[in-house]
C-alpha cells in the first residue's frame, strides 16, 4: 500500500464501524426491525460468541463443536486458548441459561484453575471478540448522549471541570446507558412485547432499570424546564433531538467492559463504580445535595454496565466479592446514599485456585458460614492444564514464536505433521545474530513430557503407559497390532482428575530459552551441528531443573523426573521410525499399488466387476490380490493359496482385516455414495504397515553389506556411505529435517542400533 491507501484504508474502517447519531424516533423503528439490537448483557454476549461460529475439534479422544470465538480469529489467533473446549462450552451452556432467565440469573461466573491454563487468554478473547462484534451490522452497540446547552440557569452537562461551550456539547452517558431505560417503565413494556413478537430467537430480549444518574440528571433539568414552560407533550420535548440522540459505540475496556485488575487500589466502593470528584462537587452541589454529574463513574461495574465485568485474579478482591451478591440478584449499586445505579452486566471473576482456599476458610462452620450465601452464587468452571498432545505442542510454539494461527485442522496425520515439525529461532550470541534449530520432534518432546506429567497413573490398565494414554487422549485410538482400539474401550476412572497439576507451558518454554543461549560441544566439520537443540537436551534439561523451580513441591519433582524415561523411548522410536522410512524410501508401496489392492478385495468380497482402463467390466483378479498379500503384505506364501485361489486363512484376512476397515469407513461416511478409492488406506491397519513401516530386519536383507557403526564416518564408495547420503537427503525432504539435524538424529538413532547389530 502507498501512503495515501494507508489513511483510506483507516478511513473505510472507521465509516463501517461508527455510525451517525440517531433520533429515538428512528432508534425504535430501527429496533422493531432488528430486535436483537437491544439485546440485555449477557444475550449480547452469547450472541457475540455464536456469530463468530464453531468448529470440530478432537479432545481428550472424543470430537466436539468448539466456538471460534475463543480462538480469537480477528487476530489470527494471538490470544487464542486452547484446549478446555468443554470448559469453554459449559460456561457458554451457563451463558444460554442466564440470559433466558432459567435459573441462573443471579450466578457469577467463576473461571478457576492454576496459572498459564488460558484464563488470562479468556479475558482477551472478551475484549477482542466483543470490540469486533460491536463493528459489526448485527452487534451494533447504542447509548444516550444528551445536549442541555442553555437550559435554564445550568452550566451544562459535564463530566470534568470544563464548561459547556455552545449547544452542539453532547455528553454521553458514562455508564453506557441502554437508550430503552429513557421510556418510562409501562411504556417500554409495550415495546419490549412489540419487539418479541418480531424476534426470531427463543431467548426474548429484557431490558430492565431506569436511567444512570448521570443521564437522569440530564432528564430532571429539562422535565423541570418544560414542565414550568407549560409544554404538553412533555417526553417529546425532553427526548427531542436537539436534547437526545441515540449513539453507537465501540465496545472496549472502560466502554461495556470493566476489568478490576489485581494491581487495582482503592475503597471498595471506588472499585466497583468509583468516587466523588471534590472540584466538580463544589462548582456542580446545589442546594445541599449531591450532583451525579460530580462522580468519576470509572468504577469496574460502570466501565462494564451494558456488557460484562470481569474481576481478574479474585482472590486479591476478595473483599468485594460479597458487595457483589445483589449485583446479579437486584441488577442495582449504589453511588451514595440516596443514589443508586442500576446495572446490566454479566460478572465473571478470574481466579487462581488460592480463591477456594479463602472461600473455605469457615467451612467448619457449616451453617455458620459467612460465605456461604457467596459460595452459592458462584458458578465455578474450572480450567486444567492441557492433556492433547497436539494441543500443547501447539501452545509451546506459540509462547517460542510469533506463530499464533490456530491449527485448525481435521485428521491425525496433519496433527502429527503439525506436532513433529523443527522450529528455527533468531538469537543473538554477543555481536552476532545467529539462526537455533530446534530439531523434528523436539516440541513433541517437550510437550509430551508435560501432558504426561499432568496425567493420573491410579486409573491405568495393566498394559497402558502413561506415554500411551497422552497418545489415546490426542489421536482417540492406539494400534494393537492390526488392530485399531478407541478410547471407549478404556475407563479412566479419575480422569477428571487429568490437568489439575503438571508441568505448565512456561516451565517448559523458560528451559527451551535458556537452551537457546548455551553452547554445545558438538562439532562437525561441515555442518553447524552446534546450532541444533534435539529433543534428548531438551528433555534432559526439563527434568534436571525440576528439583531448582519454586513452582514444584519436592515431590512432584521426584514424580515428575522418573516419567521422562518413557516419554525418552517414544521420542527415540519416532526419530528411528523416520530413519528407517528414509532408508527405505524406495523400496516403500506406492498408494496406487495400495488402492488397486482394497478395490480388487472390495470387489471379490461383494460379488462385482470393476471398470478397466478400457472402460470393461472385468471379474477382480485374484493374481494382484496374490502377489500383493505375499509380497508386500508378507502375511502369506505360496503354500496358502491353490494356484491364485486363496485358503480359509486368506479369505478370513481379507474380511476380518480388509472388508472390515472397508465397512467402518463406509458407515462412518453413510450419508455419501462410499467409493473404495475415498478411503484413506493409513486408516486400515494392516495396509498402514505397508507405507512405510519397516524394521531392522528388512534393513539387513536389503543392505547386506551395511554396517551401522561406521555411520559417523562410513569409508568412501562403500555401501553405508551410499545409504547415509540418501538417508541424510531423503529425512531432509520427507520430514523437514535441516542437513545438520539429520545428521545428529541419524548419528544417535545408529549408535543405538550398533550394540545389537549383527
Amino acid at each position: 500500500m502507498t501512503d495515501n491507501e494507508f489513511i483510506e484504508a483507516a478511513d473505510t474502517a472507521l465509516e463501517a464501524t461508527y455510525e451517525e447519531p440517531m433520533s429515538l424516533d428512528a432508534y425504535v423503528e430501527m429496533l422493531l426491525d432488528q430486535p436483537q439490537l437491544a439485546a440485555h448483557a449477557p444475550k449480547y454476549l452469547l450472541d457475540a460468541i455464536e456469530h463468530a461460529g464453531t468448529r470440530t475439534v478432537l479432545e481428550e479422544g472424543e470430537e466436539t463443536e468448539r466456538y471460534r470465538f475463543f480462538d480469537d480469529p480477528w487476530n489470527d489467533g494471538e490470544h487464542a486458548i486452547l484446549g478446555n473446549t468443554a470448559v469453554l462450552n459449559s460456561f457458554v451452556d451457563d451463558l444460554r441459561s442466564i440470559a433466558a432467565g432459567r435459573g441462573k440469573a443471579e450466578k457469577i461466573l467463576w473461571l478457576d484453575g492454576p496459572t498459564a491454563t488460558g484464563k488470562s487468554e479468556l479475558k482477551r478473547c472478551l475484549v477482542n471478540g466483543l470490540r469486533e462484534y460491536s463493528k459489526t451490522d448485527e452487534g451494533r452497540r447504542y447509548t444516550l448522549e444528551w445536549n442541555v446547552a442553555g437550559v435554564g440557569n445550568e452550566p451544562g452537562m459535564t463530566y470534568g471541570d470544563r464548561p459547556t461551550a455552545d449547544e452542539d456539547d453532547w455528553y454521553e452517558s458514562p455508564v453506557q446507558t441502554h437508550p430503552l431505560t429513557v421510556f418510562p417503565r409501562s411504556v417500554r413494556t409495550e415495546l419490549l412485547a412489540r419487539m418479541n413478537e418480531r424476534l426470531d430467537d427463543h431467548i426474548p430480549v429484557r431490558v430492565e432499570g431506569d436511567l444512570d444518574p448521570f443521564c437522569r440528571e440530564a432528564y430532571d433539568l429539562l422535565e423541570t424546564e418544560y414542565r414550568r414552560d407549560g409544554v404538553e407533550d412533555l417526553f417529546s420535548a425532553i427526548t427531542d433531538e436537539h436534547h437526545l440522540r441515540v449513539k453507537n459505540y465501540v465496545v472496549d475496556v472502560g466502554d461495556g467492559i470493566g476489568i478490576l485488575h489485581s494491581e487495582d487500589e482503592g475503597s471498595p466502593k471506588e472499585r466497583l463504580v468509583g468516587t466523588w470528584m471534590a472540584g466538580m462537587l463544589r462548582e456542580l452541589d446545589s442546594r445541599g445535595r449531591k450532583n451525579p454529574q460530580a462522580f468519576s463513574y470509572d468504577g469496574v461495574l460502570s466501565q462494564g454496565n451494558g456488557l460484562v465485568t470481569i474481576v481478574e485474579d479474585a482472590g486479591q478482591h476478595a473483599d468485594l466479592l460479597q458487595k457483589l451478591l445483589n449485583v446479579p440478584d437486584e441488577g442495582r449499586v449504589k453511588l451514595d446514599k440516596g443514589i443508586g445505579m442500576d446495572v446490566d452486566t454479566q460478572l465473571i471473576i478470574i481466579s487462581n485456585p488460592d480463591l477456594e482456599a479463602q472461600l473455605d476458610q469457615h467451612a467448619s462452620k457449616q451453617g455458620q458460614d459467612p460465605l456461604k450465601a457467596l459460595k452459592r452464587r458462584l458458578d465455578r468452571h474450572e480450567f486444567t492444564y492441557l492433556t492433547n498432545l497436539s494441543l500443547e505442542a501447539e501452545l509451546l510454539r506459540r509462547e517460542l514464536t510469533d506463530q499464533t494461527e490456530v491449527w485448525d485442522v481435521n485428521t491425525w496425520d496433519q496433527l502429527e505433521t503439525r506436532i513433529r515439525e523443527p522450529v528455527v529461532i533468531t538469537v543473538s550470541a554477543g555481536d552476532e545474530v545467529v539462526e537455533r534449530e530446534l530439531a523434528p520432534h523436539t516440541v513433541e518432546a517437550a510437550a509430551l513430557y508435560a501432558v504426561v506429567s499432568r496425567l493420573v497413573e491410579s486409573d491405568l490398565p495393566e498394559d497402558l503407559d502413561l506415554v500411551e494414554k497422552a497418545l489415546l487422549f490426542d489421536r482417540g485410538y492406539l494400534h494393537d497390532g492390526d488392530e485399531r482400539v478407541g478410547i471407549e474401550s478404556f475407563d479412566f476412572d479419575d480422569s477428571a482428575h487429568d490437568g489439575a497439576t503438571g508441568i505448565p507451558v512456561t516451565y517448559t518454554r523458560d528451559v527451551i530459552a535458556d537452551q537457546l543461549y548455551e553452547e554445545t560441544d558438538r562439532f562437525h566439520e561441515d555442518l553447524d551441528v552446534d546450532r541444533v537443540i534435539m529433543p534428548r537436551d531438551v528433555l534432559d534439561a526439563m527434568a534436571e531443573h525440576l528439583i531448582d523451580a519454586p513452582v514444584f513441591s519436592a515431590s512432584e519433582a521426584t514424580e515428575f523426573e522418573e516419567r521422562v524415561v518413557p516419554v525418552k523411548e517414544y521420542i527415540f522410536e519416532r526419530q528411528e521410525t523416520d530413519v528407517l522410512d528414509a532408508m527405505m524410501r524406495e523400496k516403500r508401496v506406492d498408494e496406487e499399488t495400495v488402492e488397486e489392492y482394497l478395490e480388487h478385495v472390495y470387489a471379490w468380497a461383494e460379488g462385482e466387476q470393476l471398470e478397466n482402463d478400457r472402460g470393461e467390466l472385468v471379474d477382480p483378479d485374484p493374481l494382484t490380490m496374490k502377489v500383493f498379500e505375499i509380497e508386500h503384505l508378507g502375511r502369506f506364501d505360496e503354500s496358502e493359496y491353490d494356484g491364485s485361489r486363496p485358503n480359509e486363512d486368506v479369505r478370513a484376512f481379507r474380511t476380518e482385516k480388509i472388508i472390515t476397515a472397508l465397512n467402518r469407513h463406509a458407515w462412518r461416511h453413510r450419508d455419501e455414495e462410499f467409493r473404495v478409492s475415498d478411503v484413506d488406506p493409513r486408516e486400515i491397519p494392516v495396509i498402514r504397515s505397508v507405507l512405510g513401516t519397516h524394521d531392522w530386519a528388512d534393513i539387513e536383507r536389503t543392505f547386506e553389506e551395511f554396517d551401522p557403526r561406521q555411520w559417523a564416518d562410513p569409508p568412501k564408495n562403500t555401501q553405508t556411505a551410499r545409504i547415509k547420503a540418501e538417508t541424510i537427503r531423503n529425512l531432509q525432504e520427507m520430514y523437514g529435517y535441516s542437513e545438520a539435524a539429520a545428521e545428529l538424529t541419524s548419528r544417535h538413532v545408529m549408535d543405538q542400533v550398533s550394540y545389537k547389530w549383527g
